[in-house]
């Protein structure tokens, strides 16, 4: 359900980078394409709790289009939407 495509742009000094469009904040990379989307899952986790923390809108992934997905973990985007619709009351 929350699958958010990434984008995995090649490093001059080898490994990937990973962007996420639908969460420009958050930024991670990795030494071959598994680890690079490992971390992207981590780092994802990590954005979007500052967005709870904060207090904003949650976003919601855009159409893959081809390109990789990662998602949160599924208790853990529980618990941020929970918290985040308390936040909102």
């Amino acid at each position: 359900m929350f699958e958010y495509p990434v984008e995995l742009i090649p490093a001059r000094e080898g490994g990937f980078v990973v962007t996420f469009p639908d969460v420009p904040e958050v930024i991670t990379q990795g030494d071959d394409r598994d680890e690079a989307l490992q971390n992207a899952a981590d780092a994802l986790e990590t954005g979007l709790e500052f967005y709870v923390e904060e207090g904003r809108q949650l976003p919601l992934p855009s159409a893959a289009s081809g390109r990789p997905t990662v998602s949160p973990d599924a208790i853990v985007m529980a618990k941020m939407i929970s918290r985040w619709l308390a936040k909102k009351k």
